[in-house]
Parts: structure tokens; sequence; C-alpha cells
């Protein structure tokens, strides 16, 4: 069975999704109705733009969702999933190809969601660190004994066996990434991110969502997706909202969705969009599984 995957907040370059504009009518035509939805032109930075304008969050998440939503569209008949998945950012960009949400709406919300986290950042500060070779529970239990001291980092992105990224107030990941090392981490790696994502400081950016995803219709998406809240799959348009709303302070279950997708049937999984990093995950969740671009 095939799955489709769709990448997150991370995997932007510049260039990203030119090759798309200049050979696909129907790319060309979703980029301008974009700039058109936006108010300013993304693909002059997504294309010509520096790395640093591409990092900042309300350029990143839209960009990342076009250029993975178009590319999925660009299939034609050709897309034809039986299940898909996004981690974090990604879940929209499922959304919008399994056709529960229009482009249009799924772009709106995807700006929505990138400036309600900028905010959010802006007014509790925080990052993110990659942690390598340890085992779960000993990440979760250090973030649990930091956390005591009043400050917040929590285990934020299961996205693979021995690698899970934490997220909290730079105080407190500086911490958690010493004792972490002390444990055996093999890397605690400080990520180049906006804020603290997928933790309770995001929880302004949650509160500011939650009113325009309920204002949102949903559809029933043609398959199955696999959120990240529970890394189980969803077909009812109410659970998906409530899910989608959620996942802005919850962690991401990327390995849980994976292990399910599998267990479900799925053996070819195609990522769309800037990237190859899930499809790295998806081969250390499972060797037995083919993972590939488009």
């Amino acid at each position: 069975m095939k799955a489709y995957v769709f990448p997150g907040q991370g995997a932007q370059f510049v260039g990203m999704g030119k090759d798309l504009y200049e050979n696909y009518p129907l790319a060309k035509e979703l980029f301008d109705k974009a700039n058109d939805i936006l108010g300013y032109s993304i693909t002059n930075i997504m294309f010509d733009g520096t790395d640093e304008q591409l990092r900042e969050t309300k350029i990143t998440q839209p960009a990342v969702f076009l250029h993975s939503v178009i590319s999925a569209l660009c299939l034609g008949q050709a897309f034809k999933p039986d299940m898909v998945a996004g981690h974090s950012l990604g879940e929209f960009s499922a959304l919008v190809a399994a056709g529960a949400l229009s482009f249009e709406d799924g772009l709106r919300l995807v700006y929505a969601r990138a400036m309600a986290m900028q905010k959010a950042c802006e007014q509790a500060p925080g990052t993110m660190a990659a942690i390598v070779g340890l085992e779960d529970a000993v990440v979760e239990e250090v973030c649990q004994k930091v956390s005591q001291s009043g400050c917040v980092v929590v285990a934020a992105n299961y996205n693979c066996p021995g690698q899970l990224v934490i997220s909290g107030s730079e105080e407190a990941i500086d911490q958690a990434c010493q004792q972490l090392k002390a444990a055996g981490a093999k890397r605690a790696l400080p990520l180049k991110v906006g804020g603290a994502f997928h933790s309770p400081l995001m929880q302004p950016a949650k509160d500011e969502l939650q009113a325009a995803i309920e204002a949102t219709t949903f559809a029933t998406p043609r398959c199955a997706i696999y959120q990240n809240v529970d890394g189980k799959a969803h077909t009812q348009a109410e659970e998906i909202k409530a899910n989608l709303i959620a996942q802005l302070t919850s962690s991401v279950r990327w390995t849980s969705c994976v292990q399910n997708m599998i267990a479900d049937g799925a053996d070819d999984f195609t990522e769309c969009g800037p990237g190859k990093a899930l499809q790295g995950m998806i081969g250390r969740i499972d060797k037995n599984v083919v993972a590939h671009g488009i």
C-alpha cells in the first residue's frame, strides 16, 4: 500500500519550487494564487531569497506547505494515496493533498498558524534541541527533572528510535542538554528554530489558531490521515480538527504514525516536499519498507 508523507519546518531551501513553477501550468497557477492570498510574493523569497528570510516562521511554514502540496497535486492521476501523514506543519499539507481542506483554506490556516506561532515565540522565547542516542524514557526523565525547577522543557518530536527533539525555554534546554550528554547522549544539538514548538510555551498560538480552525470547513479525506497527537488513523472531520488544534502544544508522535501506517499495510512511502528528512526517519523506524521522494 502507498503512503504519502509531508515534511515540516526545517526542510526549506532557497530555490524550492522554482522547477515546479517553470514546468507545470498547475504549479504556476497555484503559486500565483498563493501570492494573492498572502498579499506578498512568497515565490520571490522561495525562488531567490536568502536562507535568513526563509527561516522566519511566517515565511517558512507557508513556503514548505506550498512546495509540498503543489508537488503532490502536480502528480495528477498518479497521486493515489492509501494513507497520508505529515510531520507537524506537514499535517496541513497532507490534509489538502487528501482533499480534507481546500488549497485556499489550507494556506490561510498555515499562514494563521505561522503568525500565531511567531507571536508566541516573541512573547515567550524558547528553542529546541535534537537528542541522539538515548532511549525515549531517559530523555523524558531528564526533561521532567529539569522542569521541576519551574522552567519548561518537554519531549517534542519523537522522530525515530534514538532521535528525539526537546523543546522549551533556552535556560531549560541548556540544562537538559548538559544532563543528557552526561547520561550518554551521542549528540545534544541545539536547533536553529524560532521558538519552543510543540511545548506549553505555544499555548497563546494554540488559542489563536483554534478559532481559525473551528471557522474552517473540513471535508472527509479520501483516505485516512495518521495524526501527530496520537499516531493513529483518522477520517472524521471533527476529530481531525480537534487533533490539529491540540498539535501545537503536544508532542509529534512521528514514530508511532509510521509504525501504525506499516501495521495497516503501508510498504511504500513517498515524501512530498522539500528535503529527505522523513525518508531517513522512516528508514530508521523500519528497514523493510521503501521510502523515497517523488
